[in-house]
């Protein structure tokens, strides 16, 4: 079984803990193939890829084309003669061509319990969207977004406390244990595939830098969702001053006032920033201003004047 000869294909490190996983089990990794190297957010300094950075640490070949369905790279992937490729997160869609090429096919590592959240921001999405649980699903790729069959799931629970960076890390350990035990069933012919229903099926649309605007509108637990979804990137965020000042590590609180959603109920250096919300308020426990560090919201308000009954847009 460990003579299997594995293409891994990933980009970010939601993929690290399964490539890991798969050399300290001894499986041959013959290459890891992920996406070209690309200038930082500011566009300077060259962005280091998780998962190169391992591979390479890992002493495997790296290939990065510029696109995967290009016949020169096709013919490439074809001499290694790989009998499953392994994918997590690469950021590229593969042609059936590729799909087809190992004989056990091409197997997904997904951050999401199929058919619910395919796409491309399945873990934020859910926790977004006040699921109560969330998981990862490995399945037989064919072409589509994320529509082949499921052969393994394991399940996470999301609380009023789980943030996309914790549950992310969650679910790539969780997916890397989970590939293990796929990859024997499948040689030994245990797995057995499980189509997807297409009416239960949901999409995780792209997260965008707006997508984390606060609207105060909303329920407590919606807010408390949304500022979890998108901690630490890109961060829910409210404008102070023509300020974007972002939101993180939210808490519920009972408040029966009759305040305007988005009204700063308490702002001090001992109770930190609390706000009005729709049905209550929320004690922001974390704030970061603009070119700042995340602080505690009772730091950041040491020596500031923020005046209660400032409404927040």
């Amino acid at each position: 079984m460990k003579n299997l000869k594995i293409v891994f294909m990933g980009t970010t490190d939601f993929g690290v803990p399964a490539l890991e996983k798969l050399v300290l089990s001894g499986y041959k990794v013959a290459a890891v193939v992920c996406q070209p190297d690309r200038p930082n957010k500011r566009g300077k300094k060259i962005a280091i890829l998780p998962l190169k950075e391992k591979a390479v640490e890992l002493g495997i070949p790296v290939l990065q084309p510029e696109k995967i369905k290009a016949q020169e790279f096709v013919e490439q992937l074809k001499t290694y003669q790989a009998d499953v490729f392994i994918v997590a997160a690469y950021g590229q869609f593969l042609s059936k061509e590729i799909l087809q090429m190992p004989h056990y096919g091409s197997l997904n590592i997904h951050g999401s319990l199929l058919p619910k959240y395919r796409g491309a921001a399945p873990i934020q999405r859910a926790i977004i969207d006040g699921e109560p649980k969330s998981g990862v699903t490995i399945m037989q790729m064919r072409e589509g977004m994320d529509t082949g069959d499921m052969i393994a799931k394991a399940e996470c629970p999301i609380t009023e406390t789980t943030t996309y960076e914790a549950l992310h890390e969650a679910l790539s350990t969780a997916g890397a244990e989970l590939l293990m035990i796929t990859l024997e069933d499948l040689i030994t012919g245990k797995a057995q595939p499980i189509p997807q229903n297409e009416e239960q099926a949901t999409y995780a649309d792209k997260i965008q830098k707006d997508t984390g605007h606060i609207n105060w509108n909303e329920t407590s637990s919606a807010i408390l969702s949304l500022i979890n979804g998108t901690d630490p990137h890109p961060g829910a965020y409210v404008f102070y001053k023509e300020e974007k000042i972002k939101c993180f590590s939210p808490k519920i609180m009972t408040w029966e006032g009759e305040e305007t959603p988005g009204t700063v109920l308490m702002a001090n250096d001992k109770e930190g920033m609390i706000v009005k919300t729709k049905d209550g308020a929320l004690i922001i426990g974390d704030i970061q201003a603009p070119g700042k560090k995340r602080m505690k919201s009772t730091v950041f308000l040491r020596g500031k004047s923020m005046q209660i009954g400032t409404i927040l847009k």
